[in-house]
Protein backbone atom coordinates (compact mmCIF):
# COMPACT_ATOMS: atom_id res chain seq x y z
CA UNK A 1 0.00 0.00 0.00
CA UNK A 2 2.74 2.37 1.00
CA UNK A 3 4.58 1.60 -2.44
CA UNK A 4 1.61 2.09 -4.08
CA UNK A 5 1.07 5.34 -2.57
CA UNK A 6 5.00 6.63 -3.02
CA UNK A 7 4.52 5.58 -6.84
CA UNK A 8 1.63 7.69 -7.28
CA UNK A 9 3.31 10.80 -5.40
CA UNK A 10 6.34 10.24 -7.80
CA UNK A 11 4.45 10.28 -10.86
CA UNK A 12 2.44 13.21 -10.03
CA UNK A 13 5.41 14.94 -8.34
CA UNK A 14 7.69 14.49 -12.18
CA UNK A 15 4.07 16.19 -14.25
CA UNK A 16 4.36 19.01 -11.97
CA UNK A 17 7.87 19.39 -12.52
CA UNK A 18 7.53 19.00 -16.33
CA UNK A 19 4.74 21.69 -16.21
CA UNK A 20 6.60 23.88 -13.98
CA UNK A 21 9.94 23.70 -16.50
CA UNK A 22 7.74 24.22 -19.82
CA UNK A 23 6.19 27.84 -18.27
CA UNK A 24 9.63 29.06 -17.29
CA UNK A 25 10.89 27.79 -20.57
CA UNK A 26 7.85 29.71 -22.36
CA UNK A 27 8.31 32.92 -20.39
CA UNK A 28 12.18 33.56 -21.37
CA UNK A 29 11.28 33.00 -24.57
CA UNK A 30 8.86 36.06 -24.83
CA UNK A 31 11.25 37.78 -22.30
CA UNK A 32 14.05 37.20 -24.83
CA UNK A 33 11.86 38.54 -27.43
CA UNK A 34 10.68 41.34 -26.19
CA UNK A 35 14.42 42.50 -25.06
CA UNK A 36 15.75 42.02 -28.60
CA UNK A 37 13.50 42.93 -30.46
CA UNK A 38 13.03 39.84 -32.63
CA UNK A 39 12.33 36.10 -32.05
CA UNK A 40 14.65 34.04 -30.49
CA UNK A 41 16.50 31.32 -31.82
CA UNK A 42 14.99 28.10 -30.45
CA UNK A 43 17.70 25.20 -30.91
CA UNK A 44 15.44 22.82 -30.23
CA UNK A 45 14.71 22.67 -33.67
CA UNK A 46 17.04 23.30 -37.03
CA UNK A 47 16.22 27.22 -38.32
CA UNK A 48 13.97 27.50 -40.92
CA UNK A 49 14.23 29.86 -43.74
CA UNK A 50 12.21 33.18 -44.12
CA UNK A 51 9.49 33.33 -46.12
CA UNK A 52 9.55 35.46 -49.15
CA UNK A 53 8.19 39.23 -48.63
CA UNK A 54 6.59 41.04 -51.59
CA UNK A 55 8.35 44.23 -52.39
CA UNK A 56 6.82 47.20 -51.01
CA UNK A 57 7.12 50.71 -53.23
CA UNK A 58 8.72 53.94 -51.41
CA UNK A 59 6.08 56.73 -50.65
CA UNK A 60 7.32 60.04 -52.83
CA UNK A 61 7.23 62.04 -49.72
CA UNK A 62 7.75 60.69 -46.16
CA UNK A 63 5.10 61.38 -44.30
CA UNK A 64 5.27 64.28 -41.49
CA UNK A 65 7.00 63.37 -38.41
CA UNK A 66 5.54 63.18 -34.96
CA UNK A 67 8.59 65.24 -33.72
CA UNK A 68 9.92 67.35 -35.95
CA UNK A 69 13.65 66.91 -35.59
CA UNK A 70 13.37 63.21 -36.66
CA UNK A 71 14.37 62.21 -40.32
CA UNK A 72 15.36 65.54 -40.73
CA UNK A 73 18.08 65.46 -43.67
CA UNK A 74 19.89 68.43 -45.00
CA UNK A 75 21.32 68.66 -48.31
CA UNK A 76 22.94 70.84 -50.21
CA UNK A 77 23.17 70.72 -54.03
CA UNK A 78 26.51 71.61 -55.99
CA UNK A 79 24.32 74.06 -57.43
CA UNK A 80 23.12 76.05 -54.81
CA UNK A 81 22.69 80.21 -54.84
CA UNK A 82 25.55 80.80 -53.03
CA UNK A 83 25.53 84.27 -50.77
CA UNK A 84 27.27 86.82 -52.87
CA UNK A 85 30.47 88.77 -51.67
CA UNK A 86 31.53 91.83 -52.08
CA UNK A 87 35.15 92.98 -52.80
CA UNK A 88 35.98 96.36 -51.31
CA UNK A 89 39.48 96.29 -53.70
CA UNK A 90 37.66 96.32 -56.70
CA UNK A 91 36.10 99.50 -58.20
CA UNK A 92 32.45 99.15 -58.40
CA UNK A 93 30.86 98.53 -61.79
CA UNK A 94 27.82 100.59 -61.58
CA UNK A 95 25.53 102.28 -59.19
CA UNK A 96 23.78 99.71 -57.83
CA UNK A 97 27.18 98.07 -57.10
CA UNK A 98 28.33 101.36 -55.24
CA UNK A 99 24.91 101.02 -53.10
CA UNK A 100 25.50 97.64 -51.93
CA UNK A 101 28.78 98.68 -50.72
CA UNK A 102 27.04 101.01 -47.94
CA UNK A 103 24.33 99.48 -47.11
CA UNK A 104 24.97 100.00 -43.23
CA UNK A 105 21.49 99.92 -41.54
CA UNK A 106 20.52 96.74 -39.52
CA UNK A 107 18.83 94.01 -41.75
CA UNK A 108 14.58 93.87 -39.85
CA UNK A 109 13.45 90.12 -40.77
CA UNK A 110 9.98 90.19 -39.97
CA UNK A 111 6.70 88.70 -41.99
CA UNK A 112 5.52 92.31 -42.95
CA UNK A 113 9.28 92.29 -44.84
CA UNK A 114 8.70 89.30 -46.70
CA UNK A 115 5.22 89.90 -46.79
CA UNK A 116 6.17 93.80 -48.57
CA UNK A 117 9.17 91.63 -50.78
CA UNK A 118 6.26 89.29 -52.12
CA UNK A 119 4.08 92.34 -53.31
CA UNK A 120 7.52 93.88 -54.54
CA UNK A 121 7.88 90.81 -56.48
CA UNK A 122 4.86 90.09 -57.84
CA UNK A 123 5.15 93.56 -60.26
CA UNK A 124 8.26 93.19 -61.84
CA UNK A 125 6.85 95.32 -64.52
CA UNK A 126 6.55 98.02 -61.95
CA UNK A 127 9.66 97.66 -60.16
CA UNK A 128 11.08 98.28 -63.74
CA UNK A 129 9.39 101.13 -64.30
CA UNK A 130 10.48 102.57 -61.02
CA UNK A 131 13.65 101.66 -60.91
CA UNK A 132 14.16 103.08 -64.87
CA UNK A 133 12.40 106.44 -63.28
CA UNK A 134 15.09 106.37 -60.45
CA UNK A 135 18.30 106.20 -62.53
CA UNK A 136 18.00 110.30 -63.63
CA UNK A 137 18.61 110.49 -59.72
CA UNK A 138 20.44 107.62 -57.93
CA UNK A 139 24.21 108.64 -58.58
CA UNK A 140 23.57 112.19 -57.32
CA UNK A 141 21.72 110.48 -53.86
CA UNK A 142 23.99 107.84 -53.39
CA UNK A 143 26.99 110.29 -53.53
CA UNK A 144 25.68 113.08 -51.29
CA UNK A 145 24.94 110.20 -48.71
CA UNK A 146 28.74 108.70 -49.10
CA UNK A 147 29.81 112.24 -48.74
CA UNK A 148 27.65 112.38 -44.85
CA UNK A 149 28.66 108.83 -44.19
CA UNK A 150 24.97 107.49 -44.13
CA UNK A 151 23.79 104.18 -44.68
CA UNK A 152 23.17 104.07 -48.97
CA UNK A 153 19.79 102.04 -48.32
CA UNK A 154 18.65 105.42 -47.83
CA UNK A 155 18.78 105.91 -51.73
CA UNK A 156 16.05 103.52 -52.09
CA UNK A 157 14.05 105.53 -49.62
CA UNK A 158 11.98 107.79 -52.58
CA UNK A 159 10.70 104.60 -54.06
CA UNK A 160 9.43 104.25 -50.96
CA UNK A 161 7.66 107.71 -50.81
CA UNK A 162 6.82 108.41 -54.13
CA UNK A 163 8.34 105.89 -56.32
CA UNK A 164 11.03 108.41 -57.98
CA UNK A 165 8.63 110.39 -59.16
CA UNK A 166 9.37 114.00 -58.59
CA UNK A 167 6.13 115.79 -59.52
CA UNK A 168 4.22 113.07 -56.78
CA UNK A 169 2.13 115.26 -54.36
CA UNK A 170 0.05 113.41 -51.37
CA UNK A 171 -3.54 113.80 -50.49
CA UNK A 172 -1.75 115.28 -47.46
CA UNK A 173 -0.15 117.97 -49.54
CA UNK A 174 3.23 116.25 -49.19
CA UNK A 175 5.46 116.75 -52.51
CA UNK A 176 8.51 115.76 -54.12
CA UNK A 177 10.96 112.43 -54.48
CA UNK A 178 11.15 112.95 -50.43
CA UNK A 179 7.82 114.14 -50.02
CA UNK A 180 8.10 117.00 -47.85
CA UNK A 181 4.79 118.67 -46.56
CA UNK A 182 4.69 122.87 -46.73
CA UNK A 183 6.13 123.57 -42.86
CA UNK A 184 8.55 121.00 -43.16
CA UNK A 185 10.07 122.40 -46.32
CA UNK A 186 9.87 125.78 -44.88
CA UNK A 187 11.94 124.95 -41.87
CA UNK A 188 14.64 123.62 -44.40
CA UNK A 189 14.64 126.32 -46.72
CA UNK A 190 12.59 125.21 -49.55
CA UNK A 191 11.42 128.36 -51.00
CA UNK A 192 7.88 127.94 -52.87
CA UNK A 193 5.56 130.53 -54.32
CA UNK A 194 3.97 130.56 -57.19
CA UNK A 195 6.21 130.45 -59.63
CA UNK A 196 8.18 127.56 -58.13
CA UNK A 197 8.80 125.03 -55.17
CA UNK A 198 11.82 123.44 -54.10
CA UNK A 199 10.17 120.14 -52.44
CA UNK A 200 10.12 119.37 -56.09
CA UNK A 201 13.42 120.29 -56.69
CA UNK A 202 15.97 117.70 -57.17
CA UNK A 203 19.57 118.81 -55.66
CA UNK A 204 17.63 121.01 -52.96
CA UNK A 205 15.25 118.49 -51.74
CA UNK A 206 17.85 115.74 -51.54
CA UNK A 207 19.84 118.11 -49.25
CA UNK A 208 16.77 118.41 -47.33
CA UNK A 209 16.11 115.16 -46.84
CA UNK A 210 19.71 114.26 -45.82
CA UNK A 211 19.71 116.99 -43.15
CA UNK A 212 16.33 115.99 -41.78
CA UNK A 213 17.09 112.22 -41.83
CA UNK A 214 20.82 113.25 -39.72
CA UNK A 215 18.84 115.13 -37.60
CA UNK A 216 16.28 112.54 -36.30
CA UNK A 217 19.13 109.73 -36.42
CA UNK A 218 20.51 111.81 -33.61
CA UNK A 219 17.90 112.63 -31.65
CA UNK A 220 16.81 108.48 -31.55
CA UNK A 221 20.36 106.91 -32.31
CA UNK A 222 18.94 104.13 -34.30
CA UNK A 223 18.01 104.65 -38.21
CA UNK A 224 14.45 102.54 -37.53
CA UNK A 225 13.46 104.91 -35.41
CA UNK A 226 14.92 107.76 -37.47
CA UNK A 227 12.71 106.44 -40.63
CA UNK A 228 9.50 106.55 -38.54
CA UNK A 229 9.98 109.38 -37.40
CA UNK A 230 10.57 110.65 -40.91
CA UNK A 231 7.06 108.91 -41.67
CA UNK A 232 5.28 109.80 -38.86
CA UNK A 233 6.79 112.53 -37.20
CA UNK A 234 9.49 112.64 -35.02
CA UNK A 235 7.50 114.31 -31.68
CA UNK A 236 4.77 110.89 -32.44
CA UNK A 237 7.75 108.48 -31.91
CA UNK A 238 9.39 110.34 -29.04
CA UNK A 239 6.04 109.78 -26.96
CA UNK A 240 5.53 106.08 -28.29
CA UNK A 241 8.99 105.48 -26.67
CA UNK A 242 8.04 107.30 -23.84
CA UNK A 243 4.91 105.31 -23.51
CA UNK A 244 6.76 101.94 -23.77
CA UNK A 245 9.41 103.09 -21.31
CA UNK A 246 7.00 104.22 -18.32
CA UNK A 247 5.38 100.45 -18.86
CA UNK A 248 8.43 98.79 -18.88
CA UNK A 249 8.65 97.36 -22.64
CA UNK A 250 11.59 97.35 -24.85
CA UNK A 251 11.44 100.83 -27.42
CA UNK A 252 12.81 99.27 -30.56
CA UNK A 253 11.09 99.73 -34.20
CA UNK A 254 9.33 96.35 -33.54
CA UNK A 255 7.72 97.08 -30.18
CA UNK A 256 6.33 100.08 -30.31
CA UNK A 257 2.60 100.99 -31.24
CA UNK A 258 2.05 102.94 -34.46
CA UNK A 259 -0.37 103.27 -37.76
CA UNK A 260 -0.73 100.99 -39.85
CA UNK A 261 1.34 103.50 -42.76
CA UNK A 262 4.42 103.62 -40.33
CA UNK A 263 4.50 100.22 -38.82
CA UNK A 264 4.97 98.79 -42.79
CA UNK A 265 7.71 102.07 -43.79
CA UNK A 266 10.75 100.57 -42.59
CA UNK A 267 9.64 96.25 -44.29
CA UNK A 268 9.16 98.36 -46.96
CA UNK A 269 12.63 99.82 -47.65
CA UNK A 270 13.91 96.29 -45.99
CA UNK A 271 12.09 94.27 -49.18
CA UNK A 272 13.75 96.80 -51.38
CA UNK A 273 17.03 96.53 -50.09
CA UNK A 274 17.12 92.91 -50.11
CA UNK A 275 15.88 92.77 -54.03
CA UNK A 276 18.56 95.35 -54.95
CA UNK A 277 20.86 93.03 -52.87
CA UNK A 278 20.92 90.02 -54.54
CA UNK A 279 19.00 90.45 -58.01
CA UNK A 280 19.67 87.24 -59.48
CA UNK A 281 17.93 85.30 -56.87
CA UNK A 282 14.27 86.67 -57.65
CA UNK A 283 15.05 85.93 -61.50
CA UNK A 284 15.51 90.27 -61.81
CA UNK A 285 17.96 92.19 -63.61
CA UNK A 286 17.93 96.03 -62.49
CA UNK A 287 18.40 98.37 -65.12
CA UNK A 288 21.85 99.65 -65.89
CA UNK A 289 22.90 103.07 -63.92
CA UNK A 290 26.06 103.97 -64.65
CA UNK A 291 29.15 104.98 -62.19
CA UNK A 292 28.99 108.76 -62.76
CA UNK A 293 26.84 111.91 -62.65
CA UNK A 294 23.76 111.96 -64.61
CA UNK A 295 23.33 115.53 -65.00
CA UNK A 296 25.15 118.79 -64.03
CA UNK A 297 23.78 122.71 -63.71
CA UNK A 298 23.59 125.80 -65.46
CA UNK A 299 23.03 129.60 -65.16
CA UNK A 300 19.80 130.42 -66.54
CA UNK A 301 20.85 132.68 -69.25
CA UNK A 302 17.69 134.89 -69.24
CA UNK A 303 13.72 134.32 -68.21
CA UNK A 304 13.47 131.11 -70.32
CA UNK A 305 10.55 128.04 -70.91
CA UNK A 306 11.25 124.67 -70.00
CA UNK A 307 10.41 124.10 -73.71
CA UNK A 308 13.06 125.94 -75.33
CA UNK A 309 15.50 124.73 -72.60
CA UNK A 310 15.01 121.28 -74.08
CA UNK A 311 15.32 122.17 -77.60
CA UNK A 312 18.54 124.23 -77.40
CA UNK A 313 20.06 121.14 -75.04
CA UNK A 314 18.64 118.76 -77.91
CA UNK A 315 16.99 116.68 -75.14
CA UNK A 316 13.51 115.22 -75.26
CA UNK A 317 10.94 117.99 -72.99
CA UNK A 318 9.95 115.32 -70.85
CA UNK A 319 13.48 114.14 -69.41
CA UNK A 320 14.51 118.59 -68.91
CA UNK A 321 10.86 118.57 -66.99
CA UNK A 322 12.06 115.22 -65.14
CA UNK A 323 15.70 116.62 -64.07
CA UNK A 324 13.58 120.47 -63.14
CA UNK A 325 10.42 119.66 -61.66
CA UNK A 326 10.50 122.85 -59.29
CA UNK A 327 9.58 125.11 -61.71
CA UNK A 328 5.87 125.00 -61.45
CA UNK A 329 5.27 127.18 -64.66
CA UNK A 330 7.78 125.38 -66.71
CA UNK A 331 9.92 128.69 -66.92
CA UNK A 332 13.47 129.74 -65.28
CA UNK A 333 14.40 132.97 -63.93
CA UNK A 334 17.50 134.78 -65.18
CA UNK A 335 20.78 133.18 -63.24
CA UNK A 336 18.22 130.73 -61.56
CA UNK A 337 19.85 126.81 -61.72
CA UNK A 338 18.70 124.20 -64.77
CA UNK A 339 19.56 120.90 -64.78
CA UNK A 340 20.82 119.68 -67.86
CA UNK A 341 21.82 116.11 -68.61
CA UNK A 342 26.01 115.97 -68.60
CA UNK A 343 26.35 114.61 -72.11
CA UNK A 344 23.91 117.79 -73.35
CA UNK A 345 25.74 120.83 -71.34
CA UNK A 346 28.10 121.79 -73.63
CA UNK A 347 25.31 121.39 -76.28
CA UNK A 348 23.44 123.70 -74.94
CA UNK A 349 25.76 126.43 -74.01
CA UNK A 350 26.89 126.57 -77.37
CA UNK A 351 23.11 126.80 -78.98
CA UNK A 352 22.34 129.33 -76.28
CA UNK A 353 25.51 131.59 -77.86
CA UNK A 354 24.03 131.61 -81.44
CA UNK A 355 20.19 131.98 -80.02
CA UNK A 356 18.42 134.68 -81.32
CA UNK A 357 15.11 134.10 -80.74
CA UNK A 358 13.36 134.76 -77.48
CA UNK A 359 14.03 132.28 -74.57
CA UNK A 360 10.18 132.74 -73.39
CA UNK A 361 6.94 132.20 -75.55
CA UNK A 362 4.68 133.89 -73.08
CA UNK A 363 4.64 136.33 -70.35
CA UNK A 364 1.99 137.72 -67.48
CA UNK A 365 0.92 141.21 -67.76
CA UNK A 366 -1.97 142.92 -65.49
CA UNK A 367 -4.21 145.82 -66.85
CA UNK A 368 -4.51 148.82 -65.50
CA UNK A 369 -6.86 151.59 -65.37
CA UNK A 370 -8.44 151.86 -68.96
CA UNK A 371 -6.31 149.34 -70.49
CA UNK A 372 -8.04 146.49 -73.19
CA UNK A 373 -7.03 143.58 -74.64
CA UNK A 374 -6.50 146.05 -77.99
CA UNK A 375 -4.02 148.65 -75.95
CA UNK A 376 -2.08 145.34 -74.29
CA UNK A 377 -1.75 144.35 -77.87
CA UNK A 378 -0.34 147.18 -78.97
CA UNK A 379 2.30 147.59 -75.98
CA UNK A 380 3.79 144.15 -76.84
CA UNK A 381 3.49 144.12 -80.92
CA UNK A 382 1.27 141.25 -81.02
CA UNK A 383 -2.66 140.90 -82.33
CA UNK A 384 -5.49 141.14 -79.88
CA UNK A 385 -6.81 137.94 -81.58
CA UNK A 386 -3.64 136.23 -79.97
CA UNK A 387 -4.28 137.27 -76.32
CA UNK A 388 -8.05 136.94 -76.92
CA UNK A 389 -7.25 133.26 -77.94
CA UNK A 390 -3.93 132.71 -75.19
CA UNK A 391 -6.39 133.64 -72.30
CA UNK A 392 -10.00 132.36 -73.80
CA UNK A 393 -11.56 135.99 -73.74
CA UNK A 394 -14.83 136.25 -75.81
CA UNK A 395 -14.87 139.36 -78.42
CA UNK A 396 -17.76 140.91 -75.89
CA UNK A 397 -15.95 139.97 -72.16
CA UNK A 398 -15.29 142.91 -70.16
CA UNK A 399 -12.19 143.15 -68.36
CA UNK A 400 -11.75 145.30 -65.06
CA UNK A 401 -8.27 146.64 -63.88
CA UNK A 402 -5.64 143.64 -62.18
CA UNK A 403 -7.06 141.39 -64.89
CA UNK A 404 -3.49 139.12 -65.63
CA UNK A 405 -3.20 138.12 -69.04
CA UNK A 406 -0.94 135.92 -70.68
CA UNK A 407 1.12 137.57 -73.56
CA UNK A 408 2.35 135.50 -76.32
CA UNK A 409 5.36 136.54 -77.27
CA UNK A 410 4.63 137.56 -80.83
CA UNK A 411 4.11 134.25 -82.51
CA UNK A 412 1.11 133.52 -84.13
CA UNK A 413 -1.43 131.50 -81.86
CA UNK A 414 -1.35 128.34 -82.87
CA UNK A 415 2.21 127.76 -81.57
CA UNK A 416 2.08 128.63 -78.01
CA UNK A 417 2.24 125.51 -76.87
CA UNK A 418 2.91 124.60 -73.13
CA UNK A 419 3.69 120.58 -72.18
CA UNK A 420 0.08 118.95 -72.36
CA UNK A 421 -1.31 116.93 -68.99
CA UNK A 422 -0.24 113.19 -68.96
CA UNK A 423 -3.04 110.57 -68.26
CA UNK A 424 -3.55 109.57 -65.01
CA UNK A 425 -1.13 107.74 -63.02
CA UNK A 426 -1.56 104.01 -62.84
CA UNK A 427 0.91 103.37 -59.97
CA UNK A 428 0.10 101.10 -57.36
CA UNK A 429 -1.31 102.92 -54.14
CA UNK A 430 0.36 100.42 -51.98
CA UNK A 431 3.64 102.50 -51.52
CA UNK A 432 2.02 104.20 -49.16
CA UNK A 433 0.75 107.81 -50.19
CA UNK A 434 -1.95 107.50 -52.57
CA UNK A 435 0.33 109.24 -54.50
CA UNK A 436 -1.44 110.83 -58.02
CA UNK A 437 1.03 113.26 -60.95
CA UNK A 438 1.33 116.93 -60.63
CA UNK A 439 0.66 118.02 -64.63
CA UNK A 440 3.98 118.53 -66.50
CA UNK A 441 2.47 121.10 -67.59
CA UNK A 442 -1.02 123.49 -67.79
CA UNK A 443 -2.63 125.76 -70.38
CA UNK A 444 -2.03 129.42 -70.54
CA UNK A 445 -5.88 129.62 -70.07
CA UNK A 446 -5.32 128.24 -66.64
CA UNK A 447 -2.23 130.28 -65.98
CA UNK A 448 -4.01 133.33 -66.63
CA UNK A 449 -6.87 132.32 -64.57
CA UNK A 450 -4.49 131.13 -61.29
CA UNK A 451 -2.70 134.55 -61.31
CA UNK A 452 -5.64 136.57 -61.89
CA UNK A 453 -7.57 134.69 -58.86
CA UNK A 454 -4.75 134.20 -56.74
CA UNK A 455 -5.37 130.48 -56.26
CA UNK A 456 -3.30 127.61 -57.54
CA UNK A 457 -5.69 124.38 -59.04
CA UNK A 458 -3.28 122.20 -57.02
CA UNK A 459 -3.85 123.71 -53.83
CA UNK A 460 -2.47 122.27 -51.09
CA UNK A 461 -4.47 120.21 -48.33
CA UNK A 462 -5.11 122.11 -45.02
CA UNK A 463 -3.71 118.83 -43.76
CA UNK A 464 -0.26 117.90 -43.47
CA UNK A 465 1.05 114.17 -44.46
CA UNK A 466 1.14 112.93 -40.76
CA UNK A 467 -1.75 114.49 -39.48
CA UNK A 468 -0.23 117.09 -37.40
CA UNK A 469 -0.73 121.15 -37.30
CA UNK A 470 -2.91 122.42 -40.38
CA UNK A 471 -1.24 124.29 -43.25
CA UNK A 472 -3.07 127.68 -43.89
CA UNK A 473 -3.24 128.52 -47.85
CA UNK A 474 -4.45 132.12 -47.05
CA UNK A 475 -1.89 134.85 -48.06
CA UNK A 476 0.40 136.66 -45.41
CA UNK A 477 -1.20 140.59 -44.82
CA UNK A 478 1.73 142.16 -46.51
CA UNK A 479 1.20 139.59 -49.61
CA UNK A 480 -2.82 140.77 -49.69
CA UNK A 481 -1.52 144.48 -49.33
CA UNK A 482 0.95 143.86 -52.34
CA UNK A 483 -1.40 142.55 -54.53
CA UNK A 484 -3.96 145.58 -54.67
CA UNK A 485 -1.37 147.78 -56.12
CA UNK A 486 -1.06 145.97 -59.68
CA UNK A 487 2.02 145.82 -61.66
CA UNK A 488 2.77 146.61 -65.02
CA UNK A 489 4.73 143.68 -65.99
CA UNK A 490 5.49 140.80 -64.08
CA UNK A 491 8.49 138.47 -64.32
CA UNK A 492 9.27 135.27 -62.58
CA UNK A 493 10.46 136.50 -58.91
CA UNK A 494 14.15 134.59 -58.62
CA UNK A 495 13.72 132.67 -55.02
CA UNK A 496 17.39 131.92 -53.66
CA UNK A 497 19.91 130.27 -56.29
CA UNK A 498 20.34 126.83 -56.08
CA UNK A 499 23.26 124.45 -55.93
CA UNK A 500 24.93 121.49 -54.82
Amino acid sequence: MLSFRSALLTRLLCAFCFTSLAFHSQSALALEESFFGGAATRHTEPARPPAPVPPVAEPETPPPATNPREGLVLEIADDFAKFSTIDLTVKPNDVWDRMRRGFAMPDLGTDLVTERQLYFLNRPAYLKRVFERGRLYLFHIVEELEKRGMPTELALLPMVESAYNPTAVSPAGAVGLWQFIPSTGRNFQLGQNWWMDERRDIVASTTAALDYLQTIYEMHGDWHLALASYNWGEGAVARAIAKNQSAGLPTDYSSLSMPNETRQYVPKLQALKNIVMQPHLFGLQLPPVANQPYFGTVTAPADIDLEVAAQLAETPLEEIIALNPSYSRKRAAKDQQLVIPLEKLKVFQRNVAKHDKPFIRWQLYTLGRGETVETAASRFGVTAAAIRQANNIGPRSRLTPGRSLVIPSGEPPGEIELPPEPPPSREPAALGHGLRPVPLGMSAQTVSREKATGKNSKAESPKDKRGNAKESNRPATKEKASAKAPAKEHKPAAPAKKGK
